[in-house]
Order: C-alpha cells, then sequence, then structure tokens
C-alpha cells in the first residue's frame, strides 16, 4: 500500500531541528526585529492568493516560503516594545511544551484516553485554586482557549445554578469598563438587552456602587431576578479593578452570583503590590484567568474557576451511547463534562512544564518588575512638561497623553494630536503604541506586561513620540 503522509525519521528530524533553531533564533534576535508589520488586503492576496496545489512540493521550500512571507507579515506580540492592547509575552520552554503536546497529538478531553493529561490539568487547576484562595478540595476549573470562553463558561453555569431552565426575568450587571466578551456571552446565551445593565464607573473607572445598588432595587421592584455581578479585576482599558470585597457583600445580601473576569490581572495576584489590589478575589463564586497574558504561556490558554467543581460537571455533562465506556469513577475527572469542547488539545502542559522549569519564583519576580517598570513610565511621564497622566500605572498599564505646557490646545486638537502621534508610530514599525478612548479624551494606553521590556525601551519610544509631536505641531503651524 502506498504510505500518505510518511517521511523517514532523518527527513523529520532534519525538518524539525530547523524549526528549532528557527524558533531559538527568534527568542534570541528578538529585539532587533520590529514589532508591527503593516500590509493591506490587496498586498497579501497577491502573496498567497491562489488554488489548492493539486501537486506536492518539497517541504524545505515550503517552510522556506512560510520563513520569508508569513512570519514577517506577522505582528510579534512578544517584542519588548509591543504595549498595545495585551501583549503575549510568552516563553521558550512553554513554546516547547505546546510543540510536544501537538506533535504526539495528544487528546485531553476525557481521563481514559489520556490519563497523563487530565492529572496534569487537575494538578495545574489546583496550583491555580491555591494561588487565589479558592478551596482546593471542593473547587475546579477548566483550561479554555481563552478569556473570552472562560467567561461563556462561567455565564452559562451561573445561569443554571441561579436561574434554572427560566432566566426570562434574570438580569445581569457590569461596568462599562467591563471587558467585550462579557457582553458577546451574554448575547450568546440568549439574554435580551434590557437584561443587561451596563453600569457607568466613578472617576477612578471602578463600578458606581450607587448606581449599581440603585439598579438593582429597581429591578426587584419591578420583579425582575438580579442573578449575577461581573467585576473586573484589571481591565483591560486602565489595569483598574474594581471593589471586589464591596460587590461580594452585595452578592451576598442578594444572593446573587459572583463572577470576576480576571483575564487580564488575576496574575497579578503573585506580586505584593497586585495581591493587595486583588483583595476579595477569593470571594468570587467563580473567577477567570489569561494564562496566555500575564502568565507568560504561549497562544493560546485560558482558564475558569470555581468554588465547586459540580457546578461545572451539573451545567455542562451529557453522556451519548458512544462515549459510555469511558466514564471513570467521580476522581478520573473527564474535562469535556467541564465545558463546552469535547476535542480538547493539551493546554495544561505548557504551563506545567514553565513551573516546573522555572518555579514560582521567577514568576513573582517578572510580574512585579511589571508592575515597577510601569510606574518608573509614570514617574518618567510625569517629569516632562510634554505629558498629562490620564490614568495612573495600575497593574502594569498606564494612559497619557501629549499635552504640552504654554500651547493650550483645544481637546479637539489634543485628540487630533495624539491620534496622529500612535498612527506614526505605528507607521515606523519600531513600536506598537495605538490609543484608546478615557473620559471623552483620545489617550496613549501602554500596557507593560513583557518582563524583556526595559526603561531604556520606555524612553526610546517616548522620545520617537516627542519628535513625532514637534513635527506634526509645525506642519500645524503652516
Amino acid at each position: 500500500m502506498k504510505p500518505f503522509f510518511d517521511l523517514s525519521v532523518e527527513e523529520m528530524k532534519s525538518y524539525g531541528y530547523k524549526i528549532v533553531d528557527l524558533i531559538a533564533e527568534h527568542y534570541n534576535e528578538l529585539e532587533n526585529k520590529k514589532p508591527v508589520t503593516i500590509a493591506s488586503r490587496q498586498e497579501m492576496d497577491s502573496i498567497f492568493l491562489q488554488e489548492a496545489p493539486e501537486k506536492g512540493m518539497p517541504a524545505d521550500k515550503v517552510l522556506d516560503f512560510v520563513m520569508h512571507k508569513v512570519i514577517p507579515n506577522s505582528n510579534i506580540s512578544s517584542h519588548p516594545k509591543a504595549f498595545s492592547f495585551v501583549p503575549g509575552p510568552s516563553n521558550f520552554i512553554s513554546t516547547m511544551a505546546d510543540s510536544l503536546a501537538t506533535g504526539f497529538n495528544i487528546f485531553s478531553g476525557g481521563w481514559i484516553v489520556s490519563p497523563a493529561a487530565a492529572e496534569l490539568e487537575i494538578v495545574t487547576i489546583n496550583w491555580l485554586l491555591k494561588m487565589f484562595n479558592f478551596p482546593v478540595k471542593k473547587g475546579g476549573g477548566i483550561f479554555t482557549s481563552g478569556g473570552s470562553m472562560a467567561n461563556l463558561t462561567a455565564l452559562a453555569t451561573a445561569r443554571r445554578i441561579k436561574c434554572g431552565n427560566d432566566f426570562s426575568k434574570a438580569v445581569i450587571y457590569l461596568s462599562d469598563q467591563a471587558h467585550s466578551s462579557n457582553i458577546k456571552a451574554i448575547r450568546v446565551l440568549g439574554f435580551k438587552k434590557e437584561q443587561v445593565k451596563i453600569i457607568p464607573t466613578d472617576l477612578e473607572f471602578k463600578i458606581g456602587i450607587n448606581k449599581l445598588k440603585n439598579e438593582i432595587a429597581k429591578d426587584q421592584l419591578e420583579g425582575k431576578k438580579p442573578f449575577c455581578i461581573i467585576a473586573s479585576a484589571g481591565t483591560t482599558n486602565t489595569g483598574t479593578v474594581d471593589p471586589l470585597d464591596t460587590l461580594a457583600d452585595i452578592c451576598d445580601k442578594e444572593n446573587m452570583w459572583y463572577h470576576i473576569d480576571g483575564a487580564y490581572g488575576g496574575a497579578a495576584i503573585l506580586s505584593k503590590k497586585g495581591s493587595r489590589t486583588l483583595q476579595g478575589i477569593e470571594r468570587a463564586d467563580s473567577l477567570t484567568v489569561d494564562p496566555h497574558k500575564w502568565f507568560f504561556q504561549p497562544y493560546e490558554i485560558g482558564c475558569l474557576l470555581v468554588k465547586e467543581a459540580s457546578w461545572l460537571s451539573n451545567t455542562f455533562s451529557e453522556k451519548p451511547e458512544y462515549l459510555r465506556d469511558i466514564e471513570g469513577n467521580e476522581s478520573e475527572i473527564n474535562f469535556y463534562d467541564y465545558g463546552i469542547q469535547l476535542t480538547r488539545r493539551f493546554r495544561a502542559l505548557k504551563f506545567y512544564m514553565s513551573i516546573k522549569t522555572y518555579g514560582l519564583e521567577t514568576f513573582k519576580e517578572a510580574i512585579s518588575y511589571n508592575i515597577d517598570l510601569a510606574e518608573k513610565t509614570e514617574d518618567l511621564l510625569r517629569k516632562s512638561k510634554n505629558w498629562e497622566i490620564v490614568s495612573q500605572a495600575t497593574l502594569a498599564i498606564i494612559n497619557f497623553r501629549y499635552n504640552p505646557l504654554g500651547f493650550n490646545l483645544s481637546d479637539e486638537k489634543l485628540d487630533k494630536l495624539n491620534q496622529e502621534i500612535s498612527a506614526r508610530v505605528v507607521a515606523s514599525e519600531e513600536a506598537l503604541l495605538v490609543t484608546t478612548v478615557l473620559q471623552n479624551q483620545i489617550v496613549i494606553r501602554m500596557c507593560l506586561i513583557n518582563p524583556k521590556t526595559t526603561v531604556n525601551h520606555i524612553r526610546e519610544t517616548l522620545n520617537q513620540c516627542n519628535s513625532f509631536a514637534k513635527k506634526i505641531l509645525k506642519e500645524w503651524e503652516k
């Protein structure tokens, strides 16, 4: 019989060694590369758009094409000057672990298929439960594709626990700074627009407690059922943490589900400053964390933690006939019973191997370094006559805008100026530095969770911003 996809051992090794060498060189040369790539759909179509080939070509030629055309046309989210969105710093050990999981094609849905994969997910979930002071014996969790899927899984669980089959009168509450994935999850779950209450934030970008209490009381008087509050433990815009203890008190009093979205900021629990900021996070019923952000894992790995593991299994467990033979005892967890996916990649391996290799101490030091770096950046900005702090450094995020003394620029001009500064920095491809909107102002946002980023990288980028700003102002004078 003709072999279909076979390569010799020597061919596989040669090909694999090339790829490992390329990845290792990428990590080593990271700082010498530019973090940004810019290309139009037309440009990409001109390179890639073609019919699927009937005949193949040598593997080395395909690899060369990918290295020359695909990789260079992709942003480097792990670059020390990738300041925007939420960077993905990653680490080499986890990258290789991901390669192992993929190479051996390990299925991590059920115990009987891969007991070691299931066990490592149990072990690493327990590590996380302990970090956040959740009950290890009774609690549980599941690795997901990211924070979006973790939030969806949490809210599906909350709906079943608190509402049963009838959620027609249920109301859910979150702030105007909550991550968009929560709104997406709410829509997917079938809630109507009027069942979602967006609570304005205060001057510190935290959910307005008085406004929240008023909305809950109003909804109760109208015969509705307030069932869930979503708190943010590190908003994407500002890194702000909602008053977690206060929200927990409200949920306790009103018998509501308490979900905390800690996809961005949850990892800060490992630092002393972060732990103080996240006080009360242990009181959540469910908690989203996102290891491919500030736990330095490669994409993709999110996580949901819950106070009681049975909440997940009672929500998602289904028993089709073809799976009847693989049910073990209760201690042998089938993670397809804990969430939406049946087929699941072995996400736990990279988290496990990186923590075993580097130790928690390294993670703690890296996260603490990031928080301190953002505070140093704030100090640099405050010492300048050109910059205004809009949102102070919080969990390694800071927002600011160019507003030079003596120019008395209008808000409209300032918005236009800062937007143009950002656009020119990105166009230079030297740094990924984009804007956001806070208090109806266009501001520049830095997210500093890459442990490879230094104060010098910050200074270089700010100097570049200053240079562009002066050029823009001169252009406006003409």
